[in-house]
């Protein structure tokens, strides 16, 4: 699989995923091959590229529920992109009950770990993609937390909403990949400048606007290395902050290399005083990161294969080492000492690279 830009598409390329329109409706299904119809689709979409299939390499595998997500994905920042723009030019908001609706029900329910991967963004479509993924997250979390309908519904909503006052970027800024003290204030700024707008949209649930208002600031504080009052912190404020920090270290662009999850998890927890434990155990509890069959890069340079999750400890499953085929219980300190995971290897597309036949040859189809 690589990546090929939209200039340099070109007539007979094979698809390695499908292309919706704003509908939701299938346009080109994995492995067709691109037509001239095709390439302008993605111009119009505003997409940087797609990712297409090597000549002789084989349709990667995917469940029905990873094609949902990435359908889900597509067709509803369409629907964040035009909204986001309504709240900002106009203060008024037409489909966001729906859109929050939708999210919970898709994601708000869960009872199994799902596959978050991140699509590509574009300087265009990074603030709508950003807002679906955060709200998803935010969905999942306050499920596993137990907050009540209402809670969660103000929560999902505030995740939609929170980067409003993003649009005010100016291009020039966030197109660069490193920002100055001047870049980090004046985007402080324009997410401040959201705040009022939001506050007026939403003015029979002023929750919303609180929820925005503390998660900025408290991003902001943590960001400056300044002290954070998290006993006012409303928790719909603390899981929006683990969503946005988590989405903003493993988004994917043209521009930055993101973060695994595993990276990011570990970064949450180093910064207990912020990202509380519960909170982080809830996402960590939403989504895979070291599913069986994931193939990892240990500290001390061996690879290996999960094959059995930890449920006390996501970070320390059981590992099938690639070199001698040893089982390594990391959950076992005293036997392995600081032998850890050091990160998860990846597909381009950002996917965990998984490998359910060796697991199968090994007898840990079932696990």
């Amino acid at each position: 699989m690589i990546f090929v830009r939209g200039e340099n598409l070109k007539v007979g390329m094979r698809l390695a995923k499908p292309i919706y329109n704003k509908k939701g409706v299938l346009l080109y299904e994995r492995d067709s091959k691109l037509t001239n119809q095709g390439i302008e689709s993605v111009k119009n979409f505003g997409l940087i590229g797609l990712y297409i299939l090597e000549p002789a390499e084989p349709v990667p595998p995917m469940t029905d529920e990873d094609v949902e997500f990435e359908r889900f994905q597509m067709v509803t920042s369409f629907a964040i992109q035009d909204e986001l723009k309504e709240l900002h030019d106009n203060g008024r908001i037409k489909v966001m009950p729906n859109l929050t609706a939708s999210i919970i029900k898709g994601y708000g329910r869960l009872d199994h770990k799902i596959n978050f991967v991140q699509n590509l963004r574009s300087k265009e479509d990074e603030l709508a993609k950003h807002s679906l993924n955060v709200a998803m997250l935010c969905a999942m979390m306050t499920h596993k937390l137990n907050v009540k309908l209402t809670d969660q519904n103000e929560t999902v909503t505030a995740a939609l909403v929170h980067g409003v006052g993003e649009l005010d970027i100016p291009d020039e800024i966030r197109s660069r990949e490193e920002k100055t003290d001047n870049d980090k204030r004046v985007i402080y700024e324009c997410k401040k400048r959201g705040e009022p707008i939001i506050e007026a949209a939403f003015l029979s649930t002023p929750t919303i606007k609180r929820i925005v208002s503390q998660s900025i600031k408290l991003l902001h504080s943590f960001e400056q290395g300044q002290p954070v009052d998290m006993k006012r912190t409303v928790t719909g404020a603390k899981v929006l902050s683990t969503a946005i920090m988590f989405d903003n270290m493993t988004a994917m662009n043209d521009v930055t290399e993101p973060s695994s999850e595993i990276s990011a998890v570990r970064y949450l927890m180093e910064h207990e005083d912020v990202f509380e434990p519960d909170i982080v155990a809830a996402l960590m509890d939403s989504i895979n990161i070291l599913a069986p069959g994931t193939s990892v890069e240990l500290t001390n340079g061996d690879k290996g294969l999960v094959i059995t999750e930890n449920k006390l400890n996501v970070l320390e499953p059981v590992i099938l080492s690639f070199s001698d085929n040893r089982i390594i219980d990391l959950g076992q300190s005293l036997i392995y000492g600081d032998l850890k995971i050091k990160d998860v290897m990846k597909t381009m597309d950002n996917r965990n690279i998984i490998d359910r036949e060796a697991l199968e040859k090994f007898g840990f189809g079932n696990s």
